[in-house]
């Protein structure tokens, strides 16, 4: 069966971890290829990833190129795998690990990378010694280095040649901060200062660039068609061109693992303005990667794959092999329901666009960060997930048009190529929601007109408050509401003040202070400045109002957004009383001449409150069980004419719908249950 056809990516994949030491025996001794490939079937599974390499450096295959795992009791344990699973129709594109190669870095301790920090994945806190040589740890090589290329290059090229594989995993390329001579050589040839954190990164990313080109281009030039995405645990907001090199996209998001249950959404909302077929990986993990004997709830894993297809991804859950080679039954009982419910989803998912009308334009783009998303992107995100609005998330490549409202999340610069761009939006009808520092230019002035000025230094007090009126938003407070960071000091020049600044009677120092947290605010004291302002289509708000709900989560501060949204906006395409917990989704299938409604409701909860990592702090670990079922739940759709059906995608069932006065499409789903996908055909 040729593969390497560049058929669109399957929706039921699996991603099958194989990290196994050489201090471990008998690796693969109980692997039965019968057993593996029907567990897989009979959960429902398409597509399995499975090892060539792993980060200890060893390969389970017959390799020229590699070096065998020294106990590996089946001399080709990788194609024993693949040819198990294509003879019940289920393809394996091969894992490939680049930077973390244990072996390599023993063997080859030139090709280390040399981390400014002297830090180094799962290194021991207490661990001083140069390189982590004491730690537990992944020391990293730097692909500044021609044999590290090589190597890679080469064992890519003679899977290829002898297995039938529809691509790869290269897993591990990561910003190393490196120092190591190649690296210093190379920044001082490009006139980066190697002292300088950013020019560093820079570096990195340039190494990891020109790695990822030389790559493709070899493997693409030999077998045309043949997939390749290249994995550095998150996909940036870099722009399409920026993705030349990869075949598709993959979103690393396990929400149990540290990422959370909001952290998919919005890359999935970004990677779907790409043109480019994706997959999330999630993992059956309770935890995160690599953890035996930890079982996520198979509920959960319903409601993460569900979510999936309704924001347009493939599905992948990540799991581990045991090193005997057996597979765990226990696992695949809990996949197999998701991944039934996908299946019978699949003709209602595929090729099927979002319908956003909100752009967040991603600060993560403009604002050097080593986190996986910057904080003002999710927080702008978290909040539209819970008002249930349409969005994605943009670079500024973007087209703009086909939204028809901005949001510019606390830290948009006002380069000159946006501002025009954005002018022209406006210009064409498009309205504008910005916070805090978003077009305002070193010289103190905003480059757009929100008919503000900036009065000199920002508002002295931190925290401050904000006094707005119920005509803003009905669920705001009439008296003032505390906001926990800092202001820009703004003089109305036209615009409509809608909420203004207000100080309280000082700010907590030794010298004075008052109760336990911070001081009320000052009834007698004039207001400091126009907090939220709209002058037409354009609307403002002094505040960091995105990054500071991710972090505070008050929900007044997402009323008073919801309340602008509703002036910039209008009536919304969709509307629906699902809990802010829900998720709501809508998508057409032009072919079909059909829009689906994708409800979602699975709240999570922190159960785990202190999880050791290895850098020895701990964190919360986020999950979902036991999700209740909800209903009726009531949604509100403006749809460009009314539909001929609607009925439930999984049962076909047929659905009384009615239009409304307001020229609605509206429909109430009795029951909901993680899931309802709704169909309203043309």
């Amino acid at each position: 069966m040729d593969t390497r056809t560049n058929k669109p990516l399957r929706y039921r994949q699996i991603h099958l971890d194989f990290h196994t030491s050489e201090h471990i025996a008998d690796v693969g001794a109980a692997f039965d290829p019968d057993v593996f490939a029907e567990t897989m079937k009979s959960a429902h599974v398409d597509s399995v990833t499975i090892f060539a390499k792993c980060h200890h450096g060893w390969s389970y295959y017959p390799t020229n190129i590699g070096t065998p795992h020294p106990n590996l009791k089946r001399t080709d344990l990788m194609g024993d795998m693949l040819r198990a699973l294509a003879a019940r129709d289920i393809v394996a594109p091969i894992y490939i690990t680049v930077q973390w190669d244990e072996l390599s870095s023993r063997v080859h301790p030139e090709w280390r990378a040399l981390s400014a920090g002297n830090s180094f994945s799962r290194a021991r806190p207490d661990d001083t010694s140069s390189g982590k040589q004491l730690s537990a740890a992944w020391h990293a090589l730097c692909l500044n280095h021609g044999g590290v290329r090589s190597y890679v290059l080469e064992q890519a090229r003679e899977i290829a040649r002898a297995y039938d594989t529809p691509g790869f995993f290269f897993d591990i390329l990561l910003h190393n901060d490196c120092v190591c001579e190649a690296c210093l050589e190379r920044m001082r040839r490009d006139g980066l200062d190697p002292e300088n954190p950013v020019d560093r990164l820079r570096n990195d990313e340039a190494v990891n660039d020109a790695f990822r080109q030389e790559v493709s281009a070899a493997l693409r030039a030999e077998f045309p068609g043949l997939r390749t995405f290249f994995n550095s645990g998150h996909i940036p907001k870099a722009g399409a061109k920026s993705f030349a090199t990869y075949s598709h996209l993959e979103l690393e998001s396990l929400p149990t693992g540290g990422w959370g249950y909001d952290h998919f959404p919005l890359n999935a909302r970004y990677a779907a303005t790409l043109d480019l077929d994706f997959l999330a990986h999630t993992g059956k993990f309770h935890t995160s990667w690599g953890e035996f004997g930890g079982f996520k709830h198979p509920d959960a894993l319903e409601y993460e794959c569900a979510q999936m297809v309704a924001l347009g991804s493939k599905c992948m859950i990540g799991d581990q092999l045991h090193p005997n080679g057996a597979i765990n039954p226990d696992t695949y009982r809990s996949i197999a329901p998701a991944y039934d419910r996908i299946a019978r989803l699949e003709p209602f998912v595929e090729d099927a666009r979002q319908c956003s009308e909100i752009g967040i334009l991603s600060a993560e783009h403009y604002v050097e960060s080593r986190s996986r998303n910057h904080p003002s992107d999710d927080g702008a995100a978290q909040m539209l997930l819970e008002l249930h609005r349409l969005f994605d998330v943009l670079d500024p490549q973007a087209d703009f048009s086909v939204y028809k409202l901005l949001i510019l999340p606390d830290e948009i610069p006002p380069e000159p190529a946006l501002v025009e761009k954005l002018k022209a939006y406006v210009a064409a009808g498009g309205a504008i929601l910005a916070s805090w520092h978003s077009t305002l230019g070193d010289g103190g002035d905003f480059a757009l007109d929100f008919g503000i000025r900036r009065n000199g230094a920002p508002v002295a007090f931190n925290p401050s408050y904000v006094q707005a009126g119920r005509e803003l938003a009905s669920a705001l407070p009439t008296t003032p509401f505390v906001m926990y960071d800092e202001a820009e000091t703004i003089a109305s020049a036209g615009a409509d003040v809608l909420a203004e600044v207000c100080p309280p009677y000082f700010n907590r120092s030794y010298a004075h202070f008052s109760s336990h947290q911070h001081t009320p605010d000052d009834p007698a004291a004039s207001p400091l400045g126009a907090a939220v302002t709209m002058n037409g289509r354009l609307a403002y708000v002094a505040y960091p109002i995105f990054r500071l709900y991710r972090a505070v989560g008050q929900p007044l501060y997402r009323a008073l957004v919801a309340g602008l949204i509703d002036r910039l906006l209008g009536e919304p395409t969709l509307a629906t009383d699902l809990p802010t917990a829900g998720r709501a989704s809508l998508t057409h299938q032009a072919r079909h001449n059909r829009h689906i409604l994708h409800l979602l409701y699975g709240a999570p909860q922190i159960r785990g409150k202190a999880l050791p990592e290895a850098d020895g702090t701990t964190r919360v670990v986020e999950m979902i069980e036991d999700i209740p079922s909800i209903g009726p739940v009531r949604a509100m759709l403006r749809l460009p004419a009314p539909p001929r059906r609607v009925y439930d995608a999984l049962t076909g069932r047929t659905m009384e719908w009615q239009v409304n006065s307001s020229g609605q499409v509206e429909v109430a789903i009795p029951y909901l249950r993680i899931h309802a996908a709704v169909v309203f055909e043309g």
